[in-house]
């Protein structure tokens, strides 16, 4: 049993005993609310609300999530909340969870998890288990609600692959290309590459008067620019940035076509190797609503949401990339510029779902520059 264990908010009779397995041999015990046995990297989040949409985020795809906020589920769940057609988490851990939902939730959380598929493990010691994490950094994990010995399956733990070098975009992008029209009247119309998008990205984008076609993320830039697009926005997604060459080369072309380019999360990363940069893998990643971003221009300091475990290394960028913004807490790069051309991009959230809305109105600065910039294209055709 878990150091500390208490008794957690049971969704059905019958709760099993259940396991966290880290790479590095730590097993934290608890009960397992829904069971099952995955395999993924182990991250955690510091949100204290946002659970859902946490859950169904595509770049969460292979990887086991636990919550830092001890009490999970107090709102339930609801429709709305989602943020893609489907729950991505490999396994979901907290604390606790409430049993009794209020507020807006239609279901309770234990209910949508299960309903799901979702592994879900209570009752652990989720600080003891973060701690872990911040001092050696994400591992490759396991949740389980087997009885197999644990030194059996620390091992099968050992065998599975590292984050480092898996392309998931994939797995978790659209089929084929669709529209969305604007709330109002059209401003500009949008191409968005689908690395894993968030729903919120594109209700953000249509809230400012974009009609957006949402691409696969494999769509080459010509049939991009075909569509005679003002903008693209490159998007949030899942995995190592590293191996996908081929889109890399593409989103070159968008930048030598000088269409103006909007890089989120993933897309910053992918954004800033077309431009000659490099990726590193972060330590333990930045997951929560609140890092602190400072505008490197007018020193302003913004609350934002973020979701990943690669960032670009600043010393990597070309010299006619400017670093436009930096995380204080460890002086990563959170967004640069391209001197003298419509591109910027920024590692964090703006759509902030869940999160603060700092950085909201990024969607209507790009917008305007997409306006500014169709002026002198079309002219120039």
């Amino acid at each position: 049993m878990g150091r500390g264990r208490r008794p957690v908010a049971r969704f059905w009779a019958g709760v099993v005993s259940g396991r966290l397995i880290l790479e590095d041999g730590s097993v934290f015990h608890g009960e397992a609310l829904v069971e099952g046995s995955r395999f993924a990297e182990i991250v955690f989040n510091t949100s204290m609300t946002g659970y859902q949409e946490i859950l169904t985020d595509p770049s969460y795809r292979g990887q086991i999530v636990i919550m830092t906020q001890p009490h999970i589920g107090n709102y339930g769940a609801y429709d709305g909340a989602e943020e893609s057609h489907r729950v991505w988490v490999e396994g979901f851990v907290a604390r606790e969870f409430t049993g009794r939902r209020s507020g807006l939730g239609d279901v309770d959380l234990g209910a949508y998890l299960e309903t799901n598929g979702v592994p879900t493990l209570a009752g652990i010691d989720t600080r003891a288990a973060v701690r872990r994490l911040r001092e050696f950094g994400a591992m490759r994990g396991m949740i389980t609600s087997c009885d197999r010995p644990d030194e059996e399956l620390i091992e099968q733990v050992r065998q599975q692959p590292t984050m480092e070098g898996r392309a998931l975009v994939d797995e978790v992008t659209c089929e084929s290309p669709y529209d969305i029209e604007p709330e109002g009247g059209e401003k500009v119309r949008l191409a968005v590459y689908d690395f894993g998008v968030k729903q919120n990205i594109l209700r953000s984008l249509v809230r400012h008067g974009a009609r957006v076609t949402v691409l696969p993320a494999r769509t080459p830039a010509t049939e991009c620019l075909a569509l005679g697009v003002d903008g693209v926005v490159l998007s949030n997604g899942p995995g190592d940035p590293e191996p996908l060459h081929e889109i890399v080369r593409e989103v070159r072309e968008l930048v030598e076509a000088r269409v103006p380019t909007f890089g989120i999360c993933l897309g910053h990363q992918l954004l800033g190797l077309a431009l000659g940069g490099k990726t590193f893998k972060l330590k333990f990643g930045h997951r929560g609503g609140n890092q602190p971003v400072r505008d490197e221009e007018t020193g302003q300091v913004s609350i934002t949401s973020q979701n990943h475990g690669f960032a670009l290394s600043a010393d990597s960028l070309p010299e006619d990339c400017k670093v436009a913004a930096v995380n204080l807490n460890d002086g990563t790069v959170e967004a640069f510029k391209a001197v003298g051309r419509p591109i910027f991009s920024v590692q964090y959230h703006p759509e902030a779902a869940p999160g603060p809305h700092d950085a909201a109105r990024l969607f209507g600065e790009f917008l305007d520059v997409c306006v500014q910039e169709a002026g002198p294209r079309n002219e120039a055709l």
